[in-house]
């Protein structure tokens, strides 16, 4: 297995304002599984095909081990890579779509065999070998791009947004498949994609992209709890996390009805008069009219068995701006009702509304 590194990398494209991928600088240890997430357009997908050889490099270099294979062709990386689009030949059986790469590469037929029949034990194709592609499900095209990527043995497994085209149960038993068979067979992995749940459940790091820079790079529990700055506090978390900007002074700021006090050291970070305050769903709660808090008025409310989403706005209307809130499920809310939120003030995140970046505890 090898380490990745990807260094000063940047791609730029004929007639674009902006590098598709600017400056980039990313490890991944030897056996790492590491995600690369970030909306539509964001850079990741380049990132990845810089990384395969399937995209120069404008600048920065690529190693994969030892090797700096920045000008060298796909072939030549021991890389195996899994497509948005499973990529399967039609006109194959799923023992042969698996073992193609082997074929080529004039390894005996004994060995073949047999690694296919290990990694179809692995992915629960043994009774689909003889069949095309046009004769599986979505779920079972996708294990056989995945037993493809697996018999080649590579030292790196690239994934590119291997899960879009699944229906949301059956997203959810193959990305845990996927993370089970990365950590079963440890080979250093880049995972690609714009769903930030995939990220939080899967990814031992997650690399956040936006406009071709890296943002933050960390463990899903740092990227979720200390987000470096306001785009990855909205960006990383499932309903967002709530921000609204209120300005400061000498005391501090006012949310609503509530005061909320800012350090020495956080005011003086400030770059401008404001701070946006981020507060994630779960760490509101409803308190009674009578108490001091932030007022809102219901949009919508999602009953979703185990939780009550809560859409609201802030009051007073001309300056509303959306807060979501987490609450227990079958609430008894409805639309048009106003309701008083009061914030735990030890959860909520402050960030330089001018710059969006995260000021210090």
């Amino acid at each position: 297995m090898a380490t990745v590194t990807l260094q000063g990398v940047t791609r730029r494209y004929q007639g674009t304002e902006r590098d598709a991928v600017h400056e980039l600088d990313l490890h991944i240890d030897d056996g790492e599984f590491m995600v690369l997430v970030g909306p539509s357009g964001c850079g990741k997908t380049t990132a990845l095909r810089m990384l395969a050889g399937l995209e120069p490099c404008d600048q920065g270099s690529v190693s994969i081990g030892e090797r700096n294979v920045t000008k060298l062709p796909p072939k030549a990386r021991d890389i195996a890579m899994v497509f948005q689009n499973y990529a399967l030949y039609p006109h194959m059986t799923v023992a042969q779509n698996i073992s193609f790469h082997l074929s080529i590469t004039k390894m005996p037929k004994a060995d073949i065999a047999r690694r296919v029949h290990e990694a179809a034990a692995l992915l629960n194709l043994e009774p689909y070998l003889d069949r095309k592609p046009a004769q599986l499900s979505g779920g079972q095209r996708q294990r056989v791009a995945m037993g493809r990527a697996i018999v080649r043995k590579p030292q790196v497994f690239l994934m590119d947004e291997p899960l879009s085209n699944l229906d949301a149960q059956l997203r959810v038993q193959t990305r845990t498949q996927i993370a089970d068979l990365q950590r079963r067979f440890g080979v250093s992995t880049l995972y690609v994609t714009h769903d930030q749940v995939e990220a939080l459940t899967m990814g031992d790091r997650i690399a956040v992209l936006k406009d071709g820079i890296l943002l933050q790079c960390d463990t899903p529990h740092a990227v979720f709890t200390r987000p470096k700055n306001a785009f990855v506090a909205g960006f990383i978390g499932s309903p967002a996390m709530n921000q609204v900007t209120v300005r400061v002074d000498e005391h501090g700021g006012r949310l609503g009805d509530l005061d909320v006090p800012i350090t020495a050291v956080q005011r003086a970070s400030l770059t401008g008069p404001s701070i946006t305050i981020g507060m994630r769903p779960e760490a509101l709660k409803l308190v009674d009219e009578s108490q001091p808090g932030l007022r809102v008025t219901i949009e919508a409310v999602e009953e979703l068995g185990s939780d009550t989403y809560v859409y609201t706005k802030t009051l007073p209307t001309p300056e509303s701006v959306p807060i979501t809130v987490r609450l227990e499920a079958f609430s008894t809310l409805t639309r048009g009702q106003i309701l008083t939120l009061v914030p735990d003030m030890k959860a909520l995140h402050f960030f330089d509304s001018a710059t969006g970046t995260r000021l210090p505890d």
